[in-house]
């Protein structure tokens, strides 16, 4: 009897010490995990295949989690790159932020809401609950649906800062946990409002313009539209090998070509206009 408890205790030890043993030897080949911000998170895999697709034999493991969550696995050492969509806290400064790519924080709408465009103090009051109904908007008196990410999340973090001001959003709003959960929540309810990464709006869902200006690229880099945040990565310490080399493909020309085309903007300066020559 007690033989059996003390094979079964083996048994789950080494269930428990494998993941850990198998990630000791994916490191030992190379691999370097990156950890955190669900905003970041997709376009990190597009630049991890695209890396890998030019580097056989190299991994890059990606996992979500939050922004904080990746700033803590940094600081503990479980990963080796943080992905954050916010900059970092006071308490966070000892750690190092590279900004790889901006982003815009879009509020988005079912397709079929008439409205187009609010300013950033309606904005506010629709978060905090402050007015609860469309018709308030020239819209149908149907009870908004607030959408909002969780406490710890960059976007949400950004949203706050960038929008909200001293206003806290309701505790009435429905929390989810990614961008993408926020944007199926508007996708399927036509009284729905929420907020995500510009670079992951899509046809199912409405970004609306912000005090009559729309969240395009010519816009943020012109600096019209300001509801803007960075996309950064964070390091223990000064990034060495893979690491390093994996942080200076995304800011190469091909690295930001793939950014863009994914709806970021990139880090690179505006071009000035070419000067036609005199005849």
């Amino acid at each position: 009897m007690g033989k059996g408890r003390g094979s079964r205790w083996v048994h789950w030890l080494g269930l428990l010490i494998l993941p850990a043993l198998l990630s000791g030897c994916q490191r030992q080949q190379g691999g370097v995990s990156v950890v955190g911000s669900t905003s970041v998170e997709p376009f990190a895999e597009a630049l991890a295949e695209e890396y890998m697709s030019r580097h056989p034999g190299e991994k890059i493991f990606v996992q979500g989690g939050g922004s904080s969550a990746g700033i803590q696995a940094v600081r503990t050492g479980s990963a080796e790159i943080g992905m954050s969509s916010r900059n970092l806290m006071d308490s966070e400064k000892d750690l190092i932020a590279v900004p790889i790519i901006y982003d815009a924080i879009a509020v988005i709408v079912h397709r079929e809401n008439p409205l187009n465009d609010l300013t950033l103090d309606q904005i506010r009051k629709i978060f905090s609950a402050e007015i609860t109904r469309w018709v308030e908007w020239g819209g149908k008196n149907h009870p908004i649906t607030l959408v909002t990410r969780e406490e710890g999340s960059g976007t949400r973090e950004a949203f706050q800062k960038l929008i909200m001001g001293k206003r806290e959003i309701s505790l009435s709003a429905l929390v989810q946990d990614s961008n993408g959960a926020i944007r199926q929540v508007v996708t399927d309810d036509r009284n729905a409002i929420g907020y995500i990464s510009l670079g992951l709006v899509n046809d199912r869902v409405k970004a609306l313009k912000i005090g009559g200006i729309e969240a395009t690229v010519d816009n943020i880099q012109h600096q019209r539209y300001q509801v803007v945040r960075p996309f950064l990565f964070v390091f223990k310490s000064r990034p060495q090998g893979l690491a390093k080399d994996f942080l200076d493909h995304i800011l190469s020309p091909a690295g930001q070509k793939l950014l863009v085309q994914e709806g970021l903007i990139s880090m690179n300066p505006i071009p000035e206009p070419k000067k036609e020559a005199r005849r």
